[in-house]
């Protein structure tokens, strides 16, 4: 590759938000990262050595990946996490529609054994 060979402008664009997909925009600096590293290096490919920059490309995609990688990973931990706790609300209150009915039951039992004179 010629050193005097320009570069390519969508590789630049590509690592620059990469960078910013982990500083400060996670979901469309990733996204923008990854089309965009793919498009530079078809272009690079293209060119037959007129323009370069295919490692600011790929180190582009590498940052744009893994960026959606984890945010694929946040969503489902969220999403688990939600699950969880909507069975354990769901399991407490269960648990307290049960107990609610086992006093009215037993209140019930009082007030008709005190009824008939038993208690």
């Amino acid at each position: 590759m010629d050193a005097t060979a320009p570069t390519n402008t969508a590789a630049v664009v590509s690592l620059v938000s990469g960078i910013l997909a982990w500083v400060a925009v996670p979901l469309i600096g990733g996204l923008v990262a990854v089309f965009a590293g793919h498009a530079a290096l078809n272009q690079i490919r293209a060119s037959g050595g007129f323009e370069s920059g295919q490692g600011l490309a790929v180190a582009g995609l590498i940052l744009g990946w893994l960026q959606l990688g984890l945010l694929i990973l946040a969503l489902a931990g969220w999403i688990l996490f939600a699950a969880f706790a909507g069975i354990i609300s769901g399991l407490a209150l269960f648990f307290l529609v049960g107990v609610g009915l086992l006093l009215a039951a037993g209140l019930a039992a009082l007030f008709w054994m005190l009824f008939l004179g038993v208690a």
